[in-house]
């Protein structure tokens, strides 16, 4: 299996996209600690994904440092490593700009872009640590909204604010821990954050075993779109997915 025997973290994996790639890394060998502010539903995806492989659920607000620094020791005392660490975890507002408020603002930028360089920053400095021991490095994958469609900009300034910062994180993360060999790549779903396009959660997971794997081992401060604008256009103008 491709993740075989790798351990693998996942921020706001209780639901959506986060879920989805949950299930694919524990299809794929892995060890799986899903990460989540929503104890009901983390420990009910806990539950319901037991059945293909070693997955555990942990409580998490990725703003918060103290949250991240347990997160990590959970997958250290839970796993004994970790591998992959995929940054999923984000909160939407919608709002136009001339509208936003300035809580909204630093409550989507605190989930969306903190949280992120929290959580990257954490495990890269574990990540560090084993490659300095000998152990081989380890894969962290962004998600953001670079592949929102146009019409989606004006109803979530924050959240498009916030991910355009995601895709700059992950160009500095990649340049300061390639002496490692840790790669840091992105992946930008399009409309499958708010469920309107129903395969593109199974789309993106597929792509994030591919950036986790050895597969990729040449690839590192990408961040790949998937079901972009020209999906969206194509349902605004069809009235279905082309």
């Amino acid at each position: 299996m491709t993740l075989d025997g790798k351990t693998a973290i996942v921020t706001g994996g209780a639901a959506g996209i986060g879920r989805a790639i949950a299930d694919r890394f524990l299809r794929e060998g892995a060890r799986v600690l899903v990460a989540d502010v929503d104890a009901e539903k983390g420990k009910r995806t806990e539950a319901e994904l037991s059945g293909l492989g070693s997955v555990h659920f942990i409580k998490t607000d990725v703003g918060r440092r103290l949250d991240i620094h347990n997160l990590v020791a959970a997958a250290i005392d839970d796993f004994g490593d970790i591998d992959v660490l995929v940054n999923n975890a984000a909160t939407t507002h919608h709002a136009d700009f001339l509208d936003l408020k300035e809580d909204d603002l630093d409550r989507v930028l605190r989930i969306n872009l903190k949280g992120p360089l929290l959580a990257g920053q954490a495990v890269a400095r574990y990540m560090v640590d084993k490659v300095k021991a000998g152990g081989a490095p380890g894969s962290i994958i962004n998600l953001s909204l670079v592949g929102r469609s146009i019409a989606a900009m004006t109803a979530e300034p924050a959240s498009l604010v916030a991910h355009g910062g995601i895709a700059q994180l992950t160009r500095v993360m990649a340049s300061s821990l390639a002496p490692w060999g840790i790669r840091v790549n992105g992946i930008g779903p399009g409309s499958s954050r708010d469920g309107g396009v129903q395969e593109e959660p199974a789309e993106v997971a597929s792509l994030a075993t591919l950036l986790a794997s050895a597969a990729s081992g040449a690839m590192t401060g990408e961040t790949i779109a998937v079901g972009s604008d020209l999906a969206a256009l194509r349902m605004s103008s069809t009235g279905s997915r082309a």
